[in-house]
C-alpha cells in the first residue's frame, strides 16, 4: 500500500470504570528501497488493543495514536489525555491539540523544543473545578535532557526538576480544555527513544569534516511531514548546533533551503541522491559546490548506513531544476580530509618499549605479529616508555618517559639519537604527564598533572614551542587523561572530581582567526559526555563522532558504552567490559573495513573484533593506542 501508514483513531473505551486513554496500532515498517523511509505499511488483521502508559517502553516499529477527549471529560482526564497524546504519531499532533483551547492549539509549537524526563510525569491538582479561576494542574518530573530548536541534545547537569502548570478552562459547551500547554514536547526517556533517533550532520573545521550530532523523528515529522532523511538534510542546511557553531562552518550560503514542497528524498538505481535546493545556491563556484555536496553525502551516508555512491545538487529556478554539481564517495573522502585507515595498533610492552602489531585477517586463528616501532625507539632499547601516541600518518610517535616527567617526539623511520625533551610544564619541567594525543593537523596535546600547577599543553605541529591552553570551566579540577578528536575541533577530558571519581567532559577547541596570535588557542564550554556514569575509567574517540566510554553507573558494574559527543547514549554496552582499564578505538571513518577495539585488561592486551568476543592477543603490556 503506497503513501503514509494507516492512521487509526479508536473510540473511547472503559476498562473497569476507567477510560482507556491511549491506544497503539501496531503498524510494522517493511524495508523500502533507497531512502524513502515512509514506504509501505500494513494494517494487522489480528492482535489486541492495549493501554500504553506514556513512560512505558514501546517498540520503535509500533505507531502510537491518541484518542480525542471524551464528552464531558474531567480535568484529570483532559490532563492525562493531553500528556499521552504528545507521544503520538498524529499528523500535526492533531489529537493533542484537541485537548487545548482553540487559541492555545493555534499558538502551541511542539517542534520548538523537547524536554526529556528520566521517567514519566506526575501530576497533581493545584486548584479545584470550583475555583473561580478554574482548575490548575501541576505536572512534575526529573529532567534528563532537552533538545533545542536546532535538534541538538543537551544533557541535564546534576539533578534537574521539571515543573509545569496547566490551566484549564471551560468552553461554551462546558467542555474542559487546557489554555496554557507546555512550550514544547515533554517526553519520558523511553518515549523519546521510540520517537527520535540520533543522526550526524557534517560541517568543516578548517579542511576537515566534523560530526555534529542531532536528533530527528524516526518516522515522518508531524509538523513538516518530512521523512527522516529530509529532516536531517533540512537540519544540515539550517546550520550547526549552537555548541559547535563557533569552530565550524558550512559551505552552504546563508538562506539555503530545500526546494519548496520537498518532503522526501531518495536515490536512484545508480545509488545517486539528488537534492533540489532553492535559488540561494544558483551562483556558487564549483569548489564550494563540491564541498556542499560532500557535507550532504557524509550526512546522508551516516544516516542510512546503506550504500550511497554519489550526491548531485540541483538548482531550482522558475519551476525548473538543473544540475549544479555532484561528488562521488571517493571524491568526497578527499574533500573531507578524514584520517586514513590505520595500518597498526600500538602498545607499550613489558620491557617498556613502544611496539606495534597487525592483525592477520587472512588467518583462521587471527595471528598477530608484534615488533618494535622503527626509528630511534628501536635502536635505543634503554629508553623506557610509560605511554605514547602515534600521529595519524604513523610517521611520528610522542612518548612519555617511564617516570612520567619527559615528553619526546620521535620519528618512526631512520635511526640516530633521541631528540631533545619537549619543554612542558612550569620552567620546562613537568610533574606527571598524561598520555599525549595527536589531531589530524599534526598538533600534539598533553596535560601536566602537577598538583600545584596543573595545565593543558599544545605543541603546534608536534615540533613548535609548547603553549599552555586555557580551559574554561575546570573549577580547580585536574585533567586525569585526555584525547583530542581527529578533526581537532573537540577534546575529551577526564577530570578528577574527587579521589574516587572521574567524570568525562567534551570541550570545544577554539583557534584564533587572526594569523598573528597563534597562542590564543583555548578550550571552551565543557559539557558532560557521559552523565549517566558515576565514575569513568577510560575513554577513546570512535568513528562517526562517538566516544567509547568505560565506567560505572551509580550502583552498577563496570561497562563499556558508545556515547555521542553530546552525552547521549547510542548503543548497548560492549560484552565483557569488567576488568578493562584502558581502551582504544580506531578513528578511521571507513566502517566497511572495521578495526577491532583494542584494550588493556588483567589478561594483557585484548581485542574485540567486530561481531566476535574478546580475546587476549598479548600477555602483559599496557597503554594500547591507535594513531591519534
Amino acid at each position: 500500500m503506497d503513501g503514509e501508514p494507516v492512521d487509526a483513531r479508536w473510540g473511547s473505551a472503559r476498562v473497569r470504570g476507567r477510560r482507556l486513554r491511549l491506544r497503539t496500532l501496531r503498524v510494522y515498517a517493511f524495508p523500502a528501497a533507497g531512502l524513502l523511509l515512509a514506504g509501505c505499511a500494513s494494517m494487522p488483521d489480528s492482535g489486541e488493543i492495549r493501554a500504553v502508559q506514556a513512560s512505558q517502553g514501546v517498540d520503535s516499529q509500533v505507531r502510537v495514536f491518541g484518542v480525542p477527549p471524551a464528552d464531558k471529560a474531567t480535568p484529570a482526564e483532559i490532563v492525562d489525555g493531553f500528556l499521552e497524546a504528545m507521544t503520538s504519531d498524529d499528523p500535526q499532533l492533531e489529537t493533542a491539540r484537541k485537548y487545548l483551547t482553540p487559541a492555545a492549539a493555534k499558538s502551541w509549537k511542539p517542534g520548538s523544543a523537547v524536554t526529556v524526563l528520566s521517567s514519566g510525569l506526575s501530576r497533581v491538582a493545584v486548584r479545584g473545578e470550583k475555583d473561580p479561576e478554574g482548575p490548575r494542574w501541576k505536572v512534575t518530573g526529573k529532567k534528563l535532557a532537552t533538545v533545542d530548536e536546532h535538534s541538538a541534545y543537551q544533557p541535564q547537569t546534576g539533578v534537574g526538576d521539571y515543573e509545569e502548570q496547566l490551566q484549564l478552562v471551560q468552553d461554551e459547551d462546558k467542555q474542559w480544555r487546557i489554555s496554557t500547554p507546555p512550550s514544547g514536547l515533554v517526553l519520558s526517556e523511553s518515549d523519546f527513544q521510540r520517537i527520535y533517533m540520533p543522526v550526524n550532520k557534517y560541517y568543516f573545521a578548517g579542511g576537515t569534516l566534523v560530526a555534529d550530532p542531532v536528533y530527528v523523528r524516526q518516522r515522518t515529522d508531524p509538523d513538516s511531514r518530512m521523512d527522516p532523511t529530509t529532516q536531517t538534510v533540512q537540519s544540515l542546511l539550517a546550520g550547526p548546533s549552537r555548541w559547535l557553531a563557533p569552530v565550524v562552518e558550512s559551505s552552504f550560503p546563508t538562506g539555503t533551503e530545500l526546494r519548496t514542497g520537498t518532503k522526501s528524498l531518495s536515490y536512484d538505481g545508480q545509488n545517486t541522491l539528488r537534492v533540489p535546493l532553492n535559488d540561494k545556491v544558483g551562483n556558487v563556484a564549483q569548489p564550494q559546490c563540491k564541498k556542499m555536496a560532500a557535507q550532504l553525502l557524509y550526512t546522508v551516508k551516516d544516516l542510512t548506513g546503506s550504500r550511497l555512491d554519489q550526491v548531485e545538487l540541483l538548482r531550482s529556478s522558475d519551476d525548473k531544476t538543473s544540475s549544479l554539481c555532484s561528488v562521488t564517495s571517493v571524491s568526497a573522502d578527499a574533500i573531507a580530509n578524514r584520517p586514513k585507515i590505520p595500518d597498526f595498533q600500538y602498545f607499550v610492552d613489558n620491557d617498556k618499549r613502544l611496539v606495534r602489531m597487525k592483525l592477520d585477517v587472512s588467518s583462521d586463528d587471527q595471528q598477530t605479529h608484534t615488533e618494535p616501532v622503527p626509528g630511534p625507539l628501536a635502536t635505543l632499547p634503554l629508553f623506557r616508555v610509560s605511554s605514547a601516541a602515534v600521529s595519524h600518518d604513523e610517521r611520528r610517535a610522542a612518548v612519555v618517559s617511564e617516570d612520567g616527567h619527559g615528553l619526546y617526539v620521535v620519528s618512526m623511520s631512520g635511526g640516530g639519537p633521541m631528540p631533545a625533551q619537549v619543554p612542558i610544564g612550569r620552567g620546562g619541567k613537568a610533574e606527571t604527564l598524561t598520555a599525549p594525543s595527536w589531531d589530524v593537523s599534526g598538533d600534539l596535546w598533553v596535560a601536566d598533572r602537577d598538583p600545584q600547577h596543573p595545565g593543558l599543553w599544545r605543541v603546534p605541529g608536534g615540533t613548535g614551542t609548547p603553549e599552555r591552553v586555557q580551559v574554561a570551566g575546570l573549577d580547580g579540577r585536574r585533567i586525569a587523561s585526555l584525547k583530542v578528536s581527529a578533526d581537532g575541533a573537540r577534546i575529551a577530558l577526564l577530570l578528577e572530581e574527587d579521589a574516587n571519581s572521574k567524570m568525562l567532559y567534551i570541550g570545544r577547541v577554539e583557534r584564533p582567526d587572526a594569523k598573528g596570535d597563534v597562542s590564543a588557542v583555548s578550550v571552551r564550554e565543557l559539557r558532560p559526555a557521559a552523565p549517566q556514569m558515576a565514575n569513568v575509567t577510560t575513554m577513546s574517540w570512535a568513528p562517526r563522532g562517538r566516544l567509547l566510554v568505560v565506567g560505572r553507573e551509580k550502583g552498577g558494574v563496570q561497562q563499556a558504552r558508545y556515547m555521542l559527543a553530546d552525552g547521549s547514549m547510542v548503543a548497548a554496552s560492549l560484552p565483557g567490559a569488567t576488568g578493562l582499564s584502558e581502551v582504544a578505538v580506531a578513528a578511521a571513518e571507513d566502517e566497511s573495513k572495521p578495526k577491532p577495539v583494542v584494550a588493556f585488561s588483567e589478561d594483557g592486551i585484548v581485542w574485540l573484533p567486530p561481531g566476535a568476543q574478546w580475546r587476549t592477543v598479548v600477555a602483559g603490556g599496557g597503554s594500547p593506542v591507535y594513531p591519534g
